[in-house]
């Protein structure tokens, strides 16, 4: 063969080869992100791994419990928020950047699993709205309420009604739990699992900080 042909079929063969890269690369599935564990990073999935994500087992009720679990989380941020000027109690500040940073990380993780699943994603203020409420949450004139308090009394509302909020989370994981079919998919299981644990953990340091408040 002479070189000129040899040169040209190499070439033309380099051309096919990207142009089926190229095609390949055109036609791969949109990115496919797992939502990390509250506090930790998301991750994409392998090529390998997105059949399991695509192919989910989630459950009509673990979506509800994820779009409920936003609106009620949203309702806690909101609250610590107020414990910047209404609280003199170190020990406070420092509960409420802990539910503060850990409540935020999982509405990310939530939003990113509804999203992942292709289900509505609520608005994070839809507990705002007529029905939008879960258990436990406190209600418009409870809040302002607490909005208005100072000192002590700020302190003994707050946890009051936090220790209420967060029992509402626990009421909302045993009605997941009580679902046909619920929380059969791992992800799902090990957040709610993991909320269980982190609120009934919480509960019991706020009891104890409650009892301490001077009536």
């Amino acid at each position: 063969m002479k070189r000129t042909n040899r040169v040209n079929v190499c070439l033309a063969t380099t051309v096919i080869a990207a142009v089926v890269v190229f095609s390949g690369q055109a036609s791969a599935q949109v990115p496919v992100v797992q939502p990390g564990a509250p506090g930790k990073p998301s991750r994409e999935l392998s090529e390998s791994e997105r059949p399991k994500a695509v192919a989910s087992k989630h459950s009509p009720a673990d979506t509800k419990f994820m779009q409920g679990m936003i609106g009620h989380h949203a309702q806690a941020v909101e609250m610590v928020d107020l414990l910047k000027t209404r609280t003199k109690r170190e020990d406070m500040r420092m509960l409420g950047m802990r539910i503060e940073v850990s409540q935020n990380d999982e509405i990310k993780m939530m939003r990113l699993w509804l999203q992942n699943r292709g289900e509505s994603i609520p608005s994070e203020h839809a507990h705002h709205l007529p029905g939008g409420t879960m258990p436990g949450m406190l209600t418009p004139e409870e809040m302002e309420k607490l909005r208005v308090a100072k000192g002590a009394e700020f302190d003994r509302l707050f946890l009051q009604g936090m220790i209420r909020h967060h029992g509402g989370a626990l009421t909302m994981v045993q009605e997941l739990m009580s679902s046909p079919g619920a929380m059969q998919e791992a992800e799902i299981h090990d957040f709610a699992t993991h909320v269980d644990a982190d609120q009934r953990m919480e509960i019991l340091r706020m009891n104890t900080m409650l009892k301490g408040i001077k009536k």
